[in-house]
């Protein structure tokens, strides 16, 4: 199962510079990267990044981070995968820039 993370282009950059992240600002704060599955990520963009242009989607490997990947409860009591550690780029399957339109963000198909 592929997972989603939605970085700004600041933040990408220096992912791609340091070969990993310990994710967005959010996530610094929360101590632990935020993922959300397909079925989450237009919410989530609309939640967090509503207007925002310039933002790149990371797809993952749900089974690739082991017991390090935890999902928790979140909005209405749905589970989010939680990331308890940096995220290394080797990690990441694809990603693709995120387009924003005037109906909002397009993501293309997941």
């Amino acid at each position: 199962m592929l997972i989603y993370k939605v970085l700004r282009n600041a933040e990408w950059a220096t992912m791609q510079r340091d070969g990993a992240t310990a994710g967005a600002p959010v996530d610094l704060a929360d101590g632990y990267i935020h993922f959300s599955t397909a079925e989450q990520v237009d919410v989530t963009l609309h939640k967090h990044f509503r207007g925002e242009d310039g933002l790149t989607l990371l797809a993952c490997a749900a089974d690739t981070f082991g017991s390090e990947l935890r999902w928790e409860p979140s909005r209405g009591g749905a589970l989010f995968p939680h990331l308890y550690r940096p995220l290394r780029m080797d990690e990441v399957q694809w990603w693709r820039p995120i387009l924003l339109t005037p109906q909002g963000h397009d993501t293309g198909a997941l």
